[in-house]
């Protein structure tokens, strides 16, 4: 499903290497719902940059699914990210003009499927995720769980295999991220999805099934996380984090 083997992401930033990814090995092999954990500056918005195809390595292996990323031109790989992926972004990316419905065809409008298609498809991604009544509002007059509802139902236009999650949560209140955790948990189950978040709240991984933690930009372990409540997630990420 998602490989990526010895993958290495350097960048100059004031005349000065940064070294984000310093060989990372990350492997999964079955649909679910998962979590990349790190500290800020651990690397982990880059690799899941690097996932979604949004930059390249500078050297190394990424396959998801059929696609190895590293061979792909930039056209296949902005094809990729539109029909093989779903991106769902910290910040919601919605376009303010638009309304809720229109936010969530945007990408099928780009890719020039029916009218007919996409009006059925958003009403079905719409009711699955009990935001029906919302689809004429713009933006502005939603709240920041319903925004971040159309920002998940525009990732699964297309039914991609993987969604993938750069801090979902960061400009949510708790009780309203507790809500999207469990949206993403569904997504996963229900539309036989992989969902791949990246996160530094134990509060949120604890709504995944298996958590990778990257510190100073490896991999240096993961962990299931069925029957760990978030004190003792917390207790066993922080152990992984400080083992190197």
């Amino acid at each position: 499903m998602i490989h990526v083997t010895d993958v290495i992401k350097t960048y100059r930033r004031d005349g000065t290497s940064v070294h984000a990814l310093r060989g990372v090995d990350l492997h999964i092999e079955t649909q679910g719902f998962y979590a990349i954990m790190g500290a800020s500056g651990s690397g982990k918005s880059t690799l899941l940059h690097l996932l979604a195809g949004l930059d390249r390595p500078d050297s190394g292996d990424i396959r998801v699914g059929d696609c190895a990323l590293c061979d792909m031109t930039e056209r296949e790989l902005t094809q990729y990210r539109r029909r093989s992926i779903g991106i769902v972004f910290q910040q919601f990316n919605l376009i303010p003009t638009l309304t809720a419905r229109a936010n969530v065809e945007l990408p099928g409008m780009l890719a020039g499927e029916s009218h007919d298609w996409l009006r059925h498809r958003s009403d079905e991604l719409l009711d699955a995720l009990s935001i029906t009544d919302r689809g004429d509002h713009r933006p502005d007059a939603l709240s920041g769980g319903e925004q971040q509802r159309i920002a998940i139902a525009r990732a699964l236009l297309f039914k991609p295999r993987v969604v993938f999650a750069d801090e979902p949560t960061g400009s949510l209140d708790s009780h309203t991220g507790e809500q999207f955790w469990n949206v993403l948990h569904d997504v996963a189950r229900e539309h036989a999805t992989t969902v791949l978040a990246v996160t530094h709240e134990p509060s949120a991984a604890v709504h995944c099934e298996e958590a990778f933690v990257l510190a100073d930009g490896q991999i240096v372990g993961q962990f299931s996380t069925e029957g760990l409540d978030v004190a003792s997630l917390s207790i066993r990420y922080q152990q992984l984090g400080h083992a190197t």
